[in-house]
């Protein structure tokens, strides 16, 4: 499969009205929700389908799809990301489905992530989200305190933790104290969920979940380094041409499957039939929901009044992501792929990417520094906030903590309102509750459920689809 160019935000794939494109048959099953849940649940029904009999339809409210993946040219670049730039290569699923769409990836430079407290500290070696693995990486680091490190050491010397609460934060700091919480593990698990790990469940985040069954942490984390395989695998790969180019991709391969595409149609009507479903007006045997947990409550009110219940108590965090070009980039950052600001010293910047320090591929020919900058999380609300002040309040941020006169020559300002779902303590109940209370051949995928990441909404997807098809065959 050709990879063709970002497109701007105009539809790229659209299909006939009501009718036209659809294999004509007795069954339907309807897919809402065109982000990569939805087109990867419909790419695996179409595939996995082999019978004639039955037709596969998405609808997508907006005119594009994508959801949160989104790649668009920006300083002479043809393909910079607006969202997520980069997924886990060691998540199988996901590469091979990008290597059977036939897309060329690409991986990271050596360059090494921060942490900014009064200066860039270097995230020390050894660390699973944050957890130490070891004394030795931190001896050297600045970040933590003495009285920080001595925390560490002493930790496989504590009895261990009872978890109680499933959330991160208290677990944490139990262990090793406030230090390595607020300025290694929330750093990093808080940069990826756009959470506040007092307030994120440590059972939705496997990693660390794995890591509490040990009676220490730190040994338990250095366990785990030990037995994964020795890789000179990278650990995050992206396509050339952008997050934007995996969209394209299980697009085409799902229209080429037959999958038919409503674009600009959000669904207004969903409803029992008997024994099967209405949607709009039009028979359905199956209905994913591929949509966030807010957008579907609406959705299932009439039909599963416990699940709406149970969506709505969902809360979403929004971020702004601001891309500037600097032309004035100074060599002291140079082999730095940008830097995480712990809680309690962020002002509005979250974290800081510096991106053609990261890729290879995002470095304009005219030498300026692609820089993308994170605004917003769970508890920081940051949608009042007009662009002036939103660039503002990055450049001041930014030039503050890196000592720089920051003069943009290009800004390009992504709002993504209610973007990360929030997993609050006791997630995996949630989403039993939600599932449990979803009549026969109602289904939902996505972010909302079943974990954050191109990776984690595919493997689930995936695991939807054959749900579906099961569900129909039996």
């Amino acid at each position: 499969m050709t990879d063709r160019p970002s497109s701007a935000r105009s539809p790229t794939w659209s299909s006939p009205a009501d009718g036209g494109g659809l294999t004509v048959g007795e069954r339907r099953i309807v897919v809402v929700g065109g982000g990569i849940s939805g087109l990867t649940t419909a790419l695996t029904l179409a595939e996995q389908w082999s019978s004639d009999d039955i037709a596969v339809e998405l609808f997508e409210a907006d005119d594009r799809l994508g959801g949160k993946l989104l790649t668009t040219p920006f300083a002479g670049l043809p393909a910079v990301d607006e969202g997520s730039d980069a997924f886990l290569a060691r998540v199988p699923e996901a590469s091979e489905l990008a290597k059977s769409l036939g897309l060329a990836l690409t991986s990271p430079t050596a360059a090494r992530a921060a942490v900014w407290r009064d200066r860039l500290h270097p995230i020390p070696a050894g660390l699973a989200l944050g957890v130490p693995g070891g004394v030795a990486a931190l001896a050297t680091s600045r970040l933590l305190s003495v009285r920080g490190k001595v925390r560490v050491a002493v930790e496989p010397l504590l009895p261990r933790s009872r978890v109680t609460g499933d959330a991160i934060g208290p677990l944490i700091r139990r262990r090793f104290g406030d230090e390595v919480h607020e300025r290694l593990v929330d750093a990093l698990v808080g940069s990826i969920y756009a959470a506040d790990t007092d307030r994120l469940s440590l059972a939705a985040v496997p990693q660390l979940a794995a890591l509490a069954r040990h009676r220490s942490l730190l040994l338990g984390a250095r366990a785990a380094r030990r037995a994964a395989p020795a890789s000179t695998a990278p650990l995050f790969v992206t396509p050339r041409d952008g997050m934007g180019a995996f969209v394209r991709g299980v697009t085409d391969a799902a229209t080429a499957c037959g999958v038919a595409v409503r674009l600009g149609r959000p669904v207004s009507e969903l409803a029992r039939d008997g024994n099967r479903w209405r949607v709009d007006g039009r028979p359905a045997e199956a209905v994913v929901l591929a949509t966030p947990a807010a957008a579907t409550a609406p959705l299932v009110a009439q039909s599963a009044p416990e699940a709406a219940r149970l969506l709505a108590t969902m809360d979403h965090a929004g971020v702004i992501l601001v891309t500037l070009a600097v032309s004035t980039w100074p060599e002291r950052l140079h082999g730095c792929s940008g830097y995480l600001v712990p809680k309690p010293v962020q002002r509005t910047v979250t974290a800081v990417s510096f991106g053609s320090q990261k890729w290879a591929h995002w470095r304009p020919a005219n030498g300026d520094e692609v820089v993308r900058v994170s605004v917003g999380r769970d508890g920081r609300i940051v949608d009042g906030l007009d662009d002036d002040e939103v660039v503002r309040r990055v450049i001041d941020d930014v030039g503050h903590q890196l000592g720089l006169d920051v003069q943009p020559t290009a800004v390009r300002i992504s709002r993504w309102p209610a973007a990360f779902p929030q997993y609050r303590p006791g997630h995996l109940d949630w989403r039993a509750a939600v599932e449990g209370a979803l009549p026969a051949g109602l289904y939902v995928t996505g972010a909302s459920y079943g974990g954050i990441g191109v990776p984690a909404c595919i493997v689930q997807a995936q695991a939807t689809a054959r749900v579906v098809l099961a569900g129909l065959t039996s």
